[in-house]
């Protein structure tokens, strides 16, 4: 698959993350871009946060649910699904990022790639 097609495919997979986190009620969803930056490990990373542990679970359901809908497709790995303080999906050129507000204040992702591009979502 040409470079094209798969920065497509990755921006549109990072699409329908967003809108399953917006169908939760994702707090504060960012999309960084990634592919620009030589020491990335994937396209994007979609971050956001909850207000609880279950609405941190909701919403990685919600995302899980939406991107099996549209490309049928899991993630490849998955973690923090029981604590529910940071939740990882990585879908490969995707890496979804769901946290309770106060880690997400504390581990400060947004920060460390701060040489990315940064795009904000409004909750649905």
């Amino acid at each position: 698959m040409d470079k094209n097609k798969s920065s497509e495919l990755s921006t549109r997979l990072s699409e329908v993350v967003v809108y399953g986190m917006q169908e939760k009620k994702a707090n504060e969803i960012v999309r960084l871009d990634l592919r620009n930056i030589n020491s990335s490990v994937s396209d994007y990373f979609v971050i956001c946060h909850a207000d609880s542990h279950i609405q941190a679970q909701a919403i990685a359901k919600s995302v899980e649910d939406e991107v099996y809908k549209t490309f049928g497709q899991d993630p490849q790995y998955k973690e923090g699904q029981s604590l529910g303080e940071w939740l990882i999906l990585d879908f490969v050129d995707v890496v979804v990022h769901i946290f309770k507000k106060e880690k997400r204040a504390l581990y400060a992702i947004e920060d460390l790639w701060g040489d990315a591009q940064i795009q904000d979502f409004q909750s649905a």
